[in-house]
């Protein structure tokens, strides 16, 4: 079944899910910056701040070891902000996923990565929006929780 979502609609009610996806790759990352759990801990709640967010927890954890680093965690009202980074491959993944129209994903990524520093980073941004931006939309039939 395909369903076409009309413009008039959507600016009527107003009530809809606004969901943007920002997420990413650091690469080449200081092992003194990428091992640093408090740095990338307060890294995280400052782009909490900037994303325009509420923060509800926020946990973070260092693994040691091969293969061992960084992970940082924060759930915020509108959804999370999350940081894993590996100190022996110098690298990291960001993802910051935000609902609302007042969010700011993209801040929170930048200024991520101005404080891990890599070489160079991907960027990739999805819109994670109840309603499509005035395209078709497939919708799943007969489907079964």
């Amino acid at each position: 079944m395909r369903v076409e979502l009309k413009e008039e609609e959507k600016k009527a009610n107003g009530d809809y899910i606004v969901g943007k996806h920002v997420y990413g790759s650091l690469y080449g990352i200081e092992p003194s910056i990428a091992e640093d759990e408090k740095l990338i801990r307060e890294t995280v709640l400052d782009a909490v701040k900037v994303a325009n967010s509420t923060l509800i927890q926020i946990m973070s954890w260092k693994v040691p070891g091969i293969k061992g680093g960084v992970s940082v965690i924060a759930l915020v009202n509108e959804s999370h902000i999350v940081v894993h980074a590996w100190t022996e491959y110098r690298y990291a993944t960001v993802d910051v996923y935000t609902c609302g129209a007042h969010t700011r994903p993209d801040k929170a990524f930048e200024l991520i990565v101005r404080r891990l520093k890599p070489k160079y980073y991907s960027y990739n941004y999805a819109d994670r929006s109840q309603i499509a931006t005035g395209k078709e939309i497939e919708i799943a039939e007969n489907v079964t929780p």
